[in-house]
């Protein structure tokens, strides 16, 4: 997608509350357990790790994860926490996988005052119609047309307010970045 993390974490440094929403990485396309129960691949091994280390590397490590409840979001959170350490507080919602936007709202809602980076960790179509519906107006043409596609797989979505995440609502966040893991190369 092209953003420069530099760029991008300079910009946030101005924000006092950011807020990351991303897509599980890579997971197997079958499971026996149906689509719940898909697990990462390799690739969406690396693809984690390579975005824990990339928003690490920024300074965006997450105070607080709220990651949906489904194999997949689980295992690329875990991956993520070997980078992050012990840092992070880490809750699996069931809603994130069944709920649709709505769901991260209500994550919004319950974040603390004190949480400066929180992460949402979700899947498709949720992740991208959620990340437009929090973008401000003013929010960059080109940056809001790249979620019009979906986010790939361990895509992310960065976001910047100084108002505390449960006074977010449509349209509140400034839109900084969608990013890959490949921007993190």
């Amino acid at each position: 997608m092209g953003a420069n993390p530099n760029k991008v974490a300079k910009r946030a440094k101005d924000y006092k509350h950011i807020l990351i929403i991303m897509r599980h990485a890579k997971a197997e396309p079958f499971h026996a357990e149906g689509d719940y129960g898909r697990e990462l691949t390799s690739k969406g091994l690396k693809q984690a790790k390579k975005v824990a280390k990339g928003l690490a590397d920024m300074k965006l490590d997450p105070d607080m994860i709220v990651c949906s409840a489904a194999a997949r979001a689980r295992q690329t959170c875990g991956k993520m926490l070997k980078t992050f350490g012990d840092k992070p507080k880490v809750d699996y919602h069931q809603s994130l996988y069944e709920g649709g936007v709505q769901s991260v709202f209500d994550e919004l809602s319950h974040a603390k005052e004190k949480t400066r980076v929180l992460m949402v960790l979700g899947h498709e179509p949720t992740v991208s119609i959620a990340s437009q519906w929090i973008a401000s107006s003013d929010s960059d043409p080109e940056r809001l047309d790249l979620l019009n596609l979906g986010l790939q797989t361990a895509g992310i979505v960065i976001f910047g307010s100084d108002r505390p995440f449960d006074q977010w609502q449509v349209h509140s966040g400034d839109l900084l970045a969608v990013m890959s893991s490949s921007d993190f190369d």
